[in-house]
């Protein structure tokens, strides 16, 4: 490899050209990483790919993350749905990651591994080749574990910035950054650095903003250009609304704030978009859900605003910055930000503060088309506002500007999602109990950590009480579980549907006793009967606070008024479904659930050959069951008109 850069740049229709031009770079095993997410350049990735897959006596190792793809489309009523969303959606040219299609069939070649530290949710629980490969890492040990793997490529994909000459890293300022730090903190070579520039990728300046210096070989394929990966936004039930509206409670006006993804994630920012804008309503709500926050003074509109400072910048925050919640400035200078908590700035530091600051930090940055359309037509204050960092600079205090950052980070909330929490605080978020990962640990401890490391942040972790598996509902608040993610000595904040957990420095009996008045009624029993058995709680304790009814039936009963007058919203966030598809979202989720058990499919299906064939002509026509041929298509007619009849929602009177 060189040791100095060659800038180049190769015109349209040149992916093979920059392949030659990689392998020509590197002597030996290619040692790749890319960005995780929206910042791979999945054409050239697929193009490498092919190449070295061809050639046998070549080496490839990749080290990445999240390697979104679309989904397929499937069979039955679920393939009738997919198939035109996702030629709509994503694009009929969407270009697969040729790596994902191997490792969910086991098919890599032996010269091609491929090493992640997380993965798409559940995508790779099959995969044998993905499952050992498999890195657990914290999101800020990656760029560590890449320099120990003597990382010789890096592919990114890039925009370009308007009228200009610069690129960006934009979508994922991630890792890179820290990566080259880390190698160059080793003495070891600079690798190969390549960008791929997407014309349809957001321009996002500050420290995202690099020279074209920058890269040893800029890559301009030729068009069409495909869509950026846009995730579909998932409907917001009654369970996800209210753990979103419990989750508000606890923000505090003026603080910080960290959110993950995913339905849980799309409420809580509903829920904080509506404390802002319509505060009575907000307590309302919160007063039919029995939260003992109601009409708590403290939960008003934000007069000073929130900063936002998290790995994923993502739909909530689009919401949060549009609603005027995210709007607490702060800025890269100690003396400035030390007045500012201490009340004395004087005119020219808030001046400075006003111009100069900045609202909303990120590391990386992954959502709807509509999200990128945002992001695209920034008007130039609030583009200005947003900073794109690296993730040693979001995730940890330690990056060596930690007193800075603890003013800055005032009153942190950082929340978090997690499959599973056991009764003395452990969580579950990330793999099964037989070592199968699901995701990934990506960032959650390190939150979690930091919420410790300062006086007046917590962690809080939010969980649905309940979930279906086999057929049966069971529990996520367990007694104990194989495998945790973030151990109990680090338990702090706890959500469900039916309330918030406070386990701070509190003690077993007490932690049993807060996440026993969180758990789903039916289950109750048996985790108290468990505590007994295991000495940690009296065995004449019968917890008071274990009394509550905490039933979904009740929940929903509370919430109704509140979802049929539109104040939550199936899709608070807005929606990749057009109205219909919207319909028969609902109507395949209680299809799905209603038939996961044998006994189960032939009940319904003998409830849907006696059900009339549906009068929602635009469902059966967008299924393509106006005049099903066969008896299969019949059946699946009669199948959506039971669900569709079952899901349909409730008329309000004009």
């Amino acid at each position: 490899m060189s040791p100095t850069p060659v800038i180049a740049s190769l015109p349209d229709g040149t992916l093979d050209a920059a392949v030659d031009r990689i392998l020509a770079s590197v002597d030996g095993p290619l040692h790749v990483a890319t960005p995780l997410g929206l910042g791979k350049p999945h054409r050239l990735i697929n193009a490498l790919y092919a190449r070295v897959e061809a050639e046998a006596s070549r080496a490839l190792y990749l080290y990445t993350a999240l390697s979104l793809d679309p989904p397929s489309a499937g069979k039955g009523l679920q393939g009738r749905f997919l198939g035109p969303f996702v030629a709509r959606h994503f694009g009929e040219d969407f270009p697969h990651l040729a790596y994902v299609r191997a490792l969910r069939r086991d098919a890599l070649p032996p010269n091609i591994e491929v090493e992640e530290f997380y993965m798409q949710s559940g995508a790779m629980l099959g995969s044998s080749q993905a499952q050992r490969r498999y890195a657990s890492l914290n999101y800020t040990h990656v760029a560590r574990a890449l320099a120990d793997r003597r990382v010789n490529v890096i592919l990114q994909k890039v925009a370009r910035e308007p009228g200009g000459t610069r690129l960006s890293l934009s979508c994922n300022t991630d890792l890179t950054f820290d990566t080259l730090a880390a190698i160059e903190a080793r003495g070891m070579p600079r690798p190969f650095v390549v960008a791929e520039v997407d014309p349809a990728l957001p321009w996002l300046g500050g420290t995202a903003a690099v020279d074209a210096a920058f890269f040893d070989l800029i890559v301009e394929p030729a068009a069409p250009y495909p869509r950026l990966f846009g995730l579909p936004r998932q409907p917001v039930g009654d369970t996800d609304h209210a753990i979103g509206l419990h989750a508000s409670t606890l923000v505090k006006d003026g603080g910080t704030l960290q959110i993950g993804i995913g339905a849980l994630a799309d409420a809580l920012c509903h829920a904080l978009a509506l404390r802002h804008s319509d505060n009575a309503t907000y307590h309302r709500i919160l007063a039919a859900l029995g939260s003992p926050a109601a009409g708590n003074a403290e939960l008003g509109p934000f007069e000073q605003g929130l900063y936002g400072c998290s790995e994923m910048l993502n739909e909530g925050f689009r919401r949060l910055v549009e609603a005027g919640v995210i709007r607490r400035k702060v800025i890269d200078d100690i003396d400035l930000m030390r007045h500012e908590a201490e009340g004395t700035l004087e005119t020219a530091g808030r001046e400075r503060l006003a111009r100069d600051g900045e609202f909303l930090h990120g590391a990386f940055y992954l959502g709807s088309p509509e999200f990128y359309d945002w992001l695209r037509d920034l008007d130039p204050p609030t583009r200005a506002g947003i900073g794109m960092r690296p993730v040693s600079a979001v995730n940890e205090l330690y990056g060596g500007n930690e007193s800075l950052e603890r003013l800055q980070r005032r009153d942190a909330r950082f929340f978090n999602s997690c499959m599973m929490a056991t009764a003395l605080g452990a969580a579950v978020s990330d793999a099964l109990e037989d070592g199968r990962v699901v995701s990934g640990v990506g960032g959650q401890y390190n939150f979690v950590a930091m919420a410790h490391a300062l006086p007046d942040a917590r962690s809080v972790l939010m969980l649905r009480a309940t979930r279906r598996s086999e057929g049966r509902t069971r529990s996520n608040i367990v007694w104990n579980y194989g495998h945790a993610t973030i151990p109990r000595h680090l338990r702090d904040v706890y959500i469900t549907e039916y309330g918030v957990a406070d386990l701070r420095g509190r003690t077993d009996e007490d932690c049993i006793a807060a996440m026993l008045a969180i758990t789903d009624a039916r289950f109750r029993d048996t985790l108290i009967d468990q505590a007994r058995g295991s000495g940690k709680i009296a065995r004449e304790q019968d917890a008071a606070s274990a009394r509550k009814v905490n039933s979904a039936g009740d929940l929903s009963a509370r919430l109704a008024p509140f979802r049929a007058d539109g104040s939550l919203p199936d899709y608070p966030l807005g929606s990749d479904f057009t109205p219909v598809e919207q319909r028969i979202v609902r109507a395949l989720a209680w299809l799905k659930d209603a038939t996961d058990t044998r006994r189960g499919r032939l009940a319904t299906v003998a409830r849907a050959l006696a059900t009339p064939t549906s009068d929602d002509a635009e469902a059966l026509s967008r299924m393509d069951l106006e005049r099903p041929g066969g008896t299969m298509a019949r059946l699946e007619r009669r199948l959506l008109s039971l669900a569709l009849a079952r899901t349909a929602l409730p008329t309000t009177p004009p």
